[in-house]
């Protein structure tokens, strides 16, 4: 069994990106588009201080090669 997702927004997450190297390259409507030095791209629909939805948040931790684990760590 998967550990449980954190309840995070999506600037938590969007901090926790920028932490780990990923910059901003461009927005689109509601959406923040980063990309880090490797390539990686990473698409973050951005509605202030909603809760992510979990499969959106698995999404986002999927693209950017993230475990929920690591995502706690740097929530902390």
């Amino acid at each position: 069994m998967s550990p449980r997702l954190p309840r995070v927004t999506a600037g938590q997450v969007l901090r926790v990106l920028r932490r780990l190297g990923f910059e901003e390259v461009r927005s689109s409507g509601s959406h923040r588009i980063l990309r880090n030095p490797a390539g990686k791209r990473v698409t973050v629909p951005f509605h202030a201080r909603q809760i992510l939805h979990p499969k959106i948040l698995q999404s986002i931790l999927r693209d950017a090669d993230l475990s929920p684990d690591t995502l706690r760590d740097f929530l902390k």
